[in-house]
């Protein structure tokens, strides 16, 4: 299984209950941490993550809000004494700093920390199931960017072969477009989006990006699907960035597809649904009735629903 969990998605300022930025991509058992903000260890327990299981951690950039988790995460590994090889890939100062930290706190690990310099674009780690490259991002300090590619496993019959899936984290950046020619057609990106685009200007003056910027992105990519995050502290919610995407007049229609509760919720914010309207409601299949939101089950309930079904 090839999987990302967002274990969090904020920007710099502490946000409540949203974290600093950090994922976790899984294959087939193995795990690979992306980024590790203050609150990472907490969530890995939320999401009941095996520590053990993380091998390789990737560090884009040295903004606190991407690694000062990671030397407290290090510190919890010995104290659960691991025993395998733990491998962290960054900026140079990196190495500096987690030896400093492990110096002055008189840490003994035991296990072998080997900590990998980042220094130009290119593989940074290849087995028989994955390959693991980074590329720079434009962003404000070097800054890298990681892509996650499945490898063609061998199949006995043609009709088991499965096309690899790839996931492009493209860390904080400004709009990019030199990016392209680093990841391909990938089937998840993961493009920054720190504001919603009235403040596109802030976001260029920042280095940083917006959410419409990211969805440009993303189509000249042909990726697949697009991940946003690095939300800012400044918007108290990010269903912000779902309201804001829709427009505040919309005429009415003789037919409404929703492709999602948020969606609805979304769209109820600033409009209605006709009387007389036929509605076709959609939901993850993975989806239990309990999670769904209120106008979704609403509306399945007291209008007239054309369809509804998991997808």
């Amino acid at each position: 299984m090839f999987s990302v969990t967002i274990l969090g998605n904020n920007s710099a300022v502490p946000a409540y209950e949203r974290f600093p930025t950090s994922q976790l991509v899984s294959l087939n058992g193995n795990q690979f941490l992306i980024d590790c903000g203050e609150g990472t260890q907490m969530q890995l327990m939320r999401y009941k993550i095996r520590y053990s299981r993380i091998s390789h951690i990737f560090i884009s950039h040295l903004h606190g809000d991407h690694y000062f988790g990671l030397i407290g995460l290090i510190n919890s590994f010995g104290l659960l004494d691991r025993q395998q090889d733990l491998h962290v890939y960054g900026p140079s100062a990196l190495k500096d700093i987690i030896e400093l930290q492990l110096k002055v706190a008189s840490t003994r690990l035991p296990f072998q920390l080997q900590i990998h310099a980042i220094e130009s674009p290119g593989i940074l780690v290849e087995t028989e199931e994955i390959k693991v490259s980074c590329f720079p991002t434009d962003h404000r300090i070097e800054c890298y960017g990681f892509l996650f590619q499945e490898k063609t496993l061998p199949r006995k019959l043609a009709s088991q072969q499965i096309r690899p899936r790839s996931y492009a984290y493209c860390a904080d950046t400004r709009y990019d477009e030199r990016i392209l020619q680093h990841i391909g057609e990938v089937d998840l990106l993961y493009h920054e989006s720190t504001y919603l685009h009235d403040q596109h200007e802030k976001a260029e003056l920042r280095f940083h990006a917006t959410a419409k910027q990211a969805a440009e992105f993303a189509k000249k990519a042909g990726a697949n699907r697009l991940l946003l995050g690095h939300f800012s502290s400044q918007y108290e919610t990010i269903q912000v960035y779902q309201t804001n995407s829709i427009p505040s007049e919309i005429p009415n229609c003789d037919v409404y597809v929703f492709t999602s509760p948020s969606n609805l919720s979304s769209f109820l914010t600033n409009n209605e649904i006709p009387k007389k309207a036929k509605v076709s409601l959609i939901c993850l299949s993975f989806l239990p009735s309990k999670t769904l939101s209120k106008d979704f089950l609403m509306v399945r309930r007291k209008r007239r629903v054309k369809n509804c079904y998991r997808r």
